[in-house]
């Protein structure tokens, strides 16, 4: 018999960005490396999502990253890894 696969479990991840920030630049691109799916959501052009990201982190700063619901201010790689349970 073979080993079963491992269950790739799915994480709910926005990053909250503007196109102007070099580390939600990287904090994208260091997502996309580690074949991670997320939603962007631009609070330059969306005022709606902007008043959220400050509602949910009390933070007006990008990138926010939220990883199932826990925000993440900054690029912090090892915040990050830990909540997506990468190694």
């Amino acid at each position: 018999m073979g080993v079963a696969p491992a269950v790739e479990r799915r994480h709910q991840v926005l990053v909250f960005s503007t196109p102007s920030c070099p580390w939600c630049v990287r904090a994208k691109a260091y997502l996309r490396e580690r074949q991670v799916p997320f939603r962007d959501v631009d609070v330059s052009r969306d005022a709606a999502a902007a008043r959220d990201l400050v509602r949910r982190t009390g933070q007006m700063g990008v990138p926010v990253i939220e990883i199932d619901g826990r925000s993440i201010v900054g690029f912090d790689r090892t915040q990050i890894d830990r909540l997506l349970g990468l190694g």
